[in-house]
């Protein structure tokens, strides 16, 4: 469907504020329901369900640190959190999925620890904790460990066809390193 024919569909719902019909609209977030008589008029409604962000467990012991309220686990735009039960007014939010310290020392800056984060598209990585003042970053497990061919000092486990292997994570040797030399 052509933009300007969403801009044409009309709902034959009155706007609330003001009385005109509501057209279905298009904003960066997706189709919505405004007043036929914007700019004068600003009233906007969702189409979306009102399941953005609801509870799915209430979690039975945890309280909130900021209000002492019991926290939910909540099913959100960006997956699953846990939230306090008596949001909007008390807004304390926590990641389920905390990223794993690695406790390997970067490679680059050599100052800071590499740590598991998340892409927004999903996708698992390893990065320096000192981001933005360090931008290191591997797509694969780290290891532990030093190239015999060129003594860079970390590791990447890769799964192939013969199983899971290491190899120099530096993208100039890039090497396979086998298991009697990454013991050493």
């Amino acid at each position: 469907m052509a933009k300007s024919a969403l801009f044409s569909v009309s709902n034959q719902e009155p706007c609330p504020q003001c009385g005109a019909p509501l057209v279905i609209r298009t904003g960066k977030r997706g189709p919505f329901l405004g007043c036929s008589h914007y700019p004068e008029c600003d009233y906007v409604r969702s189409l979306k369900s009102q399941a953005d962000g609801h509870i799915v467990k209430v979690l039975e012991g945890q309280l909130c640190p900021l209000c002492q309220s019991v926290l939910v686990l909540r099913q959100g735009r960006f997956g699953m959190f846990i939230g306090c039960s008596q949001y909007p007014e008390c807004a304390h939010t926590e990641t389920i999925d905390k990223p794993d310290d690695t406790a390997i020392t970067c490679p680059q800056c050599k100052q800071g620890t590499l740590v598991q984060r998340r892409s927004r598209y999903g996708k698992t990585f390893h990065s320096c904790d000192r981001y933005p003042e360090c931008q290191f970053v591997i797509n694969f497990k780290p290891v532990a460990g030093e190239c015999p061919t060129c003594h860079y000092p970390l590791l990447i486990e890769k799964k192939t066809a013969q199983g899971v292997k290491c190899f120099c994570a530096s993208k100039q040797c890039g090497k396979p390193v086998t298991a009697e030399k990454n013991s050493e």
